[in-house]
């Protein structure tokens, strides 16, 4: 039997890794240096899918990653939860007071800033974590560190000078499982979903107002609501919606088909099973 393939963005040792190794035994794991490179992977090759992080609770969503959505419109498969644990690696060699710069995805750094405000370190802003950790692997300087992963501490030879360094405990990252093909789950109504989607609305007055009302009298529960920009203009917004329930629901169906009427565009991303997660 094939190993499955999946694509992430990131160094091996990644959060996006861990949780590829949490949801999928032996993977076949490619590393991508962007986001966009990412989707790509997918969109070009049935085969792959990908795991992406698009939210965390602490930094909120993750850049770029909802102006990806609508432009290669992938499948979401599924959901994915991992609590996120932060460690402050060093060189071998090194002591946590030889550190005056840390080194990190931008999500990282702002999710630690109390120690880096305490140490008074320096940020650098790196590509990833587990890029950063790699690269400090392969320098010289003992005064930089890395935030990252204890699984980037084992694949890189590094130190953990300090562990779970994020400002806050219950620091989770919601990941999405996604590819190009559709997999939508027959509906059980013992079992709880997801349906997500993209709509833009029409430029008229109470145009949000009319979209949204739909999901008011069929009693659909509104999970996420997100806007951002279209092609960086403030003219026009997309919104990004998750909403419990599946497309076969009686009241789903009827709210989407109201959503529908008064956009301009609408396209459904997914419908997957809610992560048990949800119900903590």
């Amino acid at each position: 039997m094939s190993r499955i393939k999946i694509a992430i963005q990131g160094e091996l040792g990644a959060y996006s890794h861990i949780a590829v190794e949490k949801l999928y035994k032996d993977a076949e794991i490619k590393t991508c240096a962007t986001f966009e490179e990412t989707f790509k992977q997918a969109y070009n090759d049935a085969n792959y899918k990908i795991v992406i992080p698009i939210e965390n609770s602490l930094a909120g969503r993750v850049a770029d990653i909802h102006y990806l959505l609508p432009k290669y419109k992938l499948q979401i498969h599924g959901e994915f939860f991992l609590p996120v644990e932060h460690n402050l690696l060093g060189k071998p060699d090194a002591n946590i007071e030889d550190i005056k710069y840390v080194r990190s995805h931008a999500q990282a750094i702002s999710q630690c800033q109390k120690i880096i405000t305490e140490k008074k370190f320096q940020p650098i802003i790196s590509v990833d974590t587990a890029g950063s950790a790699k690269d400090l692997a392969g320098g010289k300087d003992k005064t930089i560190a890395a935030i990252a992963s204890d699984l980037s501490a084992k694949m890189y030879n590094l130190k953990i000078l300090q562990k779970n360094i994020e400002d806050d405990a219950g620091n989770v990252t919601r990941f999405l499982i996604m590819g190009k093909n559709i997999e939508q789950p027959e509906y059980v109504e013992s079992k709880r979903y997801i349906t997500s989607c993209i709509f833009r609305v029409k430029s008229e007055p109470s145009a949000l107002y009319k979209c949204l009302g739909g999901f008011a009298t069929n009693q659909v529960n509104l999970t996420k609501l997100e806007s951002f920009s279209v092609k960086n203009t403030f003219d026009q917004a997309n919104f990004y919606l998750d909403l419990e329930g599946h497309l076969e629901e009686g009241g789903v169906k009827k709210a989407l088909e109201e959503l529908g009427f008064h956009t301009e565009t609408l396209d459904i991303l997914g419908v997957y099973e809610s992560s048990s997660f949800r119900l903590k």
